[in-house]
């Protein structure tokens, strides 16, 4: 149980290639009293971790089951086909998939990719997660697509990679149990929506404090024309030249 004196605290889990540290360095700066934890998790468990509360939220991979759960899609990552440096591929600028036809290209069981299996030859067998996977590209054994900032996590020095097109994107999407929207939940939202500090979305709008109305002054009742001098021709003015005393 948490009392009073247990600090408040916001718990994400993100899946591999998804980087947190801009969000996380915000939250830290507006929120400085309420720890933002970090869980890593794959991307098969994603949406389990946040369904079962072990987390508030997560940054996973599209496309999920949403039942039971809030989605907001934030990116859509570049798809790319990793290769050998010393590959044809690798002098090519970006390649299709009619370019690797006639290559072997593995098909992890950790894929993120939403197809039933890539083009090209299949191998004799699937590695178990993309890491193998990179390992068996740096062995010669085959090809492997993914999307691009997975290329960047298993980069290595003999490999490369170069976008692809005619295959599935990769969307990346933050998600929590749509039965409840918490204070904190809504300020992650709105960090990862680039709001600013003092948006009020989410919170409630303190009410403007009633100030008493000021009294108009009080028009004078002095007419306009007082202490001015009548001009020639107005009402009250002498008419015209100075008079002659009667002797």
């Amino acid at each position: 149980m948490t009392g009073p004196e247990t600090p408040a605290s916001f718990k994400l889990a993100y899946v591999p290639g998804v980087t947190p540290s801009k969000w996380v360095r915000i939250w830290n700066e507006r929120s400085p009293g309420v720890p933002l934890k970090l869980v890593q998790t794959t991307a098969a468990e994603a949406a389990g971790l946040v369904r079962e509360r072990e987390v508030d939220a997560v940054l996973l991979r599209l496309p999920i089951d949403r039942e039971g759960l809030h989605a907001i899609p934030l990116y859509t990552e570049t798809t790319v086909v990793v290769v050998p440096k010393d590959h044809l591929i690798a002098a090519a600028d970006e390649v299709s998939v009619d370019d690797i036809a006639d290559d072997v290209v593995l098909h992890p069981l950790d894929d993120t990719l939403d197809w039933e299996r890539p083009p090209g030859k299949p191998a004799l067998e699937r590695p178990a997660t993309t890491a193998d996977a990179i390992e068996l590209v740096a062995a010669g054994v085959g090809l492997l697509v993914v999307p691009q900032s997975l290329a960047r996590l298993h980069h290595r020095r003999d490999l490369t990679y170069r976008p692809i097109s005619g295959t599935p994107e990769s969307g990346i999407a933050l998600s929590w149990p749509d039965e409840e929207t918490s204070d904190l939940m809504e300020q992650f939202i709105g960090i990862v929506r680039g709001r600013t500090v003092n948006s009020t979305r989410g919170r409630q709008q303190a009410p403007e404090k009633q100030t008493p109305e000021k009294k108009a002054p009080a028009k004078s009742k002095r007419p306009q024309t007082a202490g001015r001098k009548p001009q020639p021709g107005q009402r009250g003015a002498p008419k015209g030249g100075k008079r002659r005393r009667r002797g």
